[in-house]
């Protein structure tokens, strides 16, 4: 018994010093972040705008909707149907992909509008493929389009087929076109009744992504992400991509996060992004609305597909660059595994301690008391999380109310144990991918959306 007992204080001093070294690096990291975001704010650099002009002004240009789908009968009629009312512009196209073996989104995508501004697009490959595959298939049958109709599109914008879209959005990014080859809206996840925990910490992560980082990042000149909705890309800027990689096509079909890629090579090739935050006349943040999984395992599979995309594929395929604010944000992009891990060191020493507190109110276990160090990298540990805690309930807090922002400081633990979860999960599925291939379309589904009852 003391033998073991002794044994696990060894443990947990080393897991103890491990956790928090790294976890100061990684609040250092953020700390960064939020003071930059505190000077753009004060200076009134990060001021969110206000929407000039009506929301169905024409565009400049035509505008080509990619939504590309895998089993979302349950959604993607709904999503067209809003998306067509709430975008009622003559230069739009609007482009849904489905698969040959995927009868009922196929059937659910014709039976939704006859607009005749809806292209639904059969890939000729049965499902699922990847969405980049999907996507490539859609751009083909734009560009096919294009030649039949001797016209040539503006931009081209990505959706998925469970989105809620705001009516001023479309109009917004084409003229935001002018002066930009890439631009990002913000996304705003649905608080959801039934899935406040699972669900709505979806809520804390974009409120702070898309409300302090992704200002941050914007005017620090570093290329931008692309989130695969509400964004927009120049036709030019896409032909770009293509060329770099020597197809025809933009999007990388063996890659998992094509969107994210697409983003950051556009910087790469010299093209110009941008990331809007502007709040329309009744004060709404014109944003892509989404209604993200409820259920632990969807979000571990979500999360697990991110990560598996962003850290370790992105690294492979997008290799470093040296300029200070871009390593900074490759690095940021990248730690999603390290903090999997010193999460779960942490964890791991919530469960010691009572252990090893039993053992030594039994006498059996007396621990080497903590030297000055470890007490001091404890301490200010213990600020920084005070402080993470603080700034994530007063973002929630800002997007949504305080109530939500209450909720945003007691989820924290829930977006650990999915961290930790789809780190886990992450990391084996990239090890097959090496030994395997191409990683298929891990596809999220989205039953029971009644988000999509309700219009903006």
């Amino acid at each position: 018994m003391e033998a073991t007992l002794y044994a696990l204080g060894f443990v947990e001093r080393e897991l103890l010093l491990f956790a928090a070294v790294w976890f100061i690096i990684g609040a250092a990291d953020d700390l960064g972040i939020d003071m930059l975001w505190l000077w753009l704010r004060l200076s009134g650099r990060a001021r969110t705008g206000r929407l000039e002009g009506p929301a169905d002004r024409p565009l400049r240009g035509i505008a080509a909707v990619l939504v590309p789908a895998w089993r979302e009968q349950d959604v993607v009629g709904a999503m067209i149907r809003h998306s067509l009312d709430a975008w009622p512009h003559a230069e739009m196209r609007f482009y849904v992909g489905c698969y040959r073996n995927d009868p009922a989104t196929l059937a659910a995508a014709i039976a939704s509008t006859r607009d005749d501004r809806l292209r639904i697009v059969v890939h000729d490959r049965d499902g699922p493929t990847t969405k980049a595959d999907c996507l490539n298939r859609l751009y083909e049958a734009m560009c096919e389009d294009e030649r039949r109709g001797r016209f040539r599109v503006r931009s081209v914008i990505l959706h998925d087929a469970e989105d809620m879209v705001h009516p001023a959005a479309l109009s917004l990014l084409d003229s935001a076109l002018d002066e930009a080859d890439f631009v990002q809206l913000p996304v705003r996840p649905e608080p959801q009744r039934t899935s406040r925990w699972i669900g709505g910490h979806y809520c804390d992560e974009f409120a702070e992504a898309h409300g302090k980082v992704m200002v941050v990042r914007d005017w620090l000149g570093a290329g931008l992400p692309a989130a695969g909705v509400g964004c927009a890309f120049s036709r030019t800027a896409l032909e770009a991509v293509a060329a770099r990689r020597g197809a025809s096509q933009p999007f990388a079909p063996e890659c998992l996060t094509e969107d994210y890629e697409c983003g950051l090579l556009i910087g790469e090739e010299g093209g110009r992004s941008r990331f809007l935050r502007v709040r329309d006349a009744r004060g709404d943040l014109v944003a892509t609305r989404e209604f993200f999984p409820a259920r632990l395992d969807q979000a571990v599979r979500q999360k697990t597909r991110w990560m598996h995309g962003i850290a370790f594929q992105g690294w492979d395929r997008l290799g470093w660059r040296l300029r200070p604010a871009e390593l900074w944000m490759r690095l940021r992009d990248r730690r999603g595994p390290l903090d999997a891990l010193v999460l779960l060191a942490a964890y791991v020493l919530l469960v010691l301690a009572p252990v090893l507190m039993i053992g030594r109110a039994l006498g059996y276990y007396e621990p080497v008391p903590l030297g000055h160090v470890l007490r001091w990298l404890i301490g200010v540990n213990a600020f920084l999380l005070g402080w993470r805690l603080l700034v994530r309930g007063v973002f929630t807090a800002r997007e949504y109310d305080l109530a939500e922002g209450v909720r945003g400081v007691l989820r924290a633990p829930v977006s650990n144990v999915i961290a930790i979860m789809a780190g886990r999960r992450a990391l084996m599925a990239y090890l097959a991918s090496l030994r395997h291939g191409q990683a298929p379309w891990d596809h999220t589904s989205h039953h029971d959306h009644p988000a999509l009852a309700t219009r903006i």
